[in-house]
């Protein structure tokens, strides 16, 4: 038998004995509460990440490469809100309730919702908010270690995204500019 695994009569036991814990078991080694929280404030960012996308998408006018921007605006916005179901499935997981509430939900939030009218400076907004999300979530994957590898991996794959869209915005600016 290997050394590092708890028996299997004893496993059994403890499943038992906390049923309504669900996926919390004693191998979760992250302060739930915490963890529940900064998945909330994920789910604000994500929220106002989408409103902001998605008026974005139906203001962005101006000059002929304004229709494939507003378009890969669009996209951005639905992933958005894909991330905003990851993040309230896992709090429901954690046996938490994703923060819905609006007021509020701009303090909550990371990120800063924009409005604003030239497809440069949405650009430019959009961009800053990738790069804030960036940083927030690699310092959240960071925190989190080992201690819950599942909100972990969920955050590492919305990082991926968050990824792609700062570099679509920015190719986008550089294409607008000139460069």
């Amino acid at each position: 038998m290997s050394d590092f695994l708890t028996d299997v009569e004893t496993l059994r036991a403890r499943a038992r004995a906390e049923i309504d814990k669900g996926p919390i078991t004693e191998a979760y080694g992250a302060d739930r509460e915490r963890v529940i929280q900064v998945c909330n404030e994920a789910l604000a960012t994500e929220i106002v990440c989408w409103l902001r996308y998605k008026r974005h998408y139906y203001t962005a006018k101006g000059s002929p490469a304004a229709e494939p921007i507003a378009a890969e605006l669009l996209v951005h916005a639905n992933e958005e809100l894909a991330h905003s179901d990851m993040l309230a499935a896992r709090i429901v997981q954690l046996q938490g309730e994703p923060n819905y509430n609006p007021e509020g939900l701009a303090s909550r939030s990371h990120a800063q919702y924009d409005e604003s009218a030239d497809l440069r400076t949405m650009l430019r907004e959009d961009l800053v908010a990738e790069r804030i999300a960036i940083a927030s979530y690699t310092e959240i994957i960071q925190w989190l270690g080992t201690n819950d590898p599942t909100t972990r991996r969920m955050f590492e794959d919305i990082l991926m995204q968050e990824e792609e869209h700062a570099d679509d915005l920015l190719g986008f600016l550089e294409d607008l500019e000139g460069r």
